[in-house]
């Protein structure tokens, strides 16, 4: 006879007990208590798995944790940088042409660049060459500038750091990048956190300045003079560092931040012609600073003084060092 799983006894036969006198009772408790001790399969594996679940929740959220970090790091990683922040009236760069379109053959020999700190103002010179030139030639003519000034005036590269043509097209002059503080040799006594300027060509009192040729000084040095962000129109403390130019060395004198060699040296360059456009020249410059007009009374008399500093040079006589 088969004892259900619960265990209760059955009459044999299936008969009821009021049929016979004698009953025979199978008893099936010890297989009944194996059968409640014995886990059965699928419950089983639940109960199991209800006691791990703690565990297994750690360990998911823990992994989910960390991949949501190392998402977090790559998405920093990708996430481009912001630029810094530029001057407050930074300017364009206009298109300047290499030494390699004028220096052709052989590097000369010649020591590393010097560097100043910044730039705080700009000189204006002129060539003192002839004017009736085809732009095609300028190579050549800047060619021929730095032969002159590497070989009988013994300078160790030519002493501008940027040339204009009469079709207002900028040329790389001096060598150290046209956008470091590059030491010149163009003002003698003010080299130091300056930089120089030369128009190709000769401005004497009646010359005409083409207008092109004045825009590219403009936006040469708007955007020169916008890396520290100088104002143009402003005037600068500069401290001489030869006693060969108007001032003493040691001699801090006032200059404007955009001006004629003149201003610090006793010269007619950069000619009448090219010096009577300089305030005009100063002006387009600001504007393309993005910097607004000045009153009247405060533009006749320029605006405030940087107080910027030349660094007077070791050898108040050595040309080639960009005293």
């Amino acid at each position: 006879m088969m004892v259900p799983p619960g265990g209760r006894a059955h009459i044999a036969g299936g008969r009821h007990p009021a049929d016979s006198g004698v009953m025979r009772v199978f008893r099936g408790a010890r297989g009944a208590r194996r059968s409640r001790r014995r886990p059965l399969p699928v419950p089983g594996r639940a109960l199991a798995l209800l006691r791990v679940l703690p565990g297994l929740a750690a360990v998911v959220a823990l992994a989910l944790c960390v991949n949501g970090v190392e998402r977090a790091v790559r998405a920093g990683a990708d996430r481009p940088r912001a630029p810094r922040p530029a001057a407050p009236h930074a300017a364009a760069r206009p298109p300047i042409v290499p030494r390699s379109a004028w220096l052709t053959g052989p590097a000369p020999k010649q020591p590393p660049a010097r560097y100043d700190d910044k730039v705080v103002a700009v000189f204006v010179h002129h060539t003192d060459s002839p004017n009736a030139y085809d732009c095609a030639d300028t190579p050549r003519i800047i060619r021929h500038l730095h032969t002159g000034q590497t070989g009988a005036r013994d300078f160790d590269d030519i002493g501008y750091n940027f040339l204009v043509d009469r079709c207002g097209t900028i040329y790389e002059g001096r060598a150290g990048g046209v956008d470091r503080p590059v030491t010149g040799a163009h003002t003698q006594g003010f080299n130091h956190r300056t930089a120089g300027i030369a128009a190709i060509g000769t401005f004497p009192a009646g010359v005409e300045v083409p207008a092109v040729m004045t825009h590219a000084i403009a936006a040469l040095a708007a955007w020169k003079l916008g890396l520290s962000d100088t104002d143009p129109r402003a005037r600068v403390r500069l401290v001489s560092s030869n006693s060969g130019s108007r001032y003493a060395a040691g001699t801090a004198a006032t200059l404007p931040t955009l001006g004629g060699h003149n201003d610090g040296y006793m010269t007619s360059c950069p000619g009448a012609a090219l010096t009577a456009r300089l305030p005009e020249i100063r002006d387009l410059a600001a504007r393309i600073q993005g910097r607004p007009p000045l009153p009247q009374r405060a533009h006749s008399a320029s605006v405030g003084l940087s107080q910027a500093t030349a660094l007077p040079s070791a050898s108040p006589t050595d040309r080639r060092a960009g005293s």
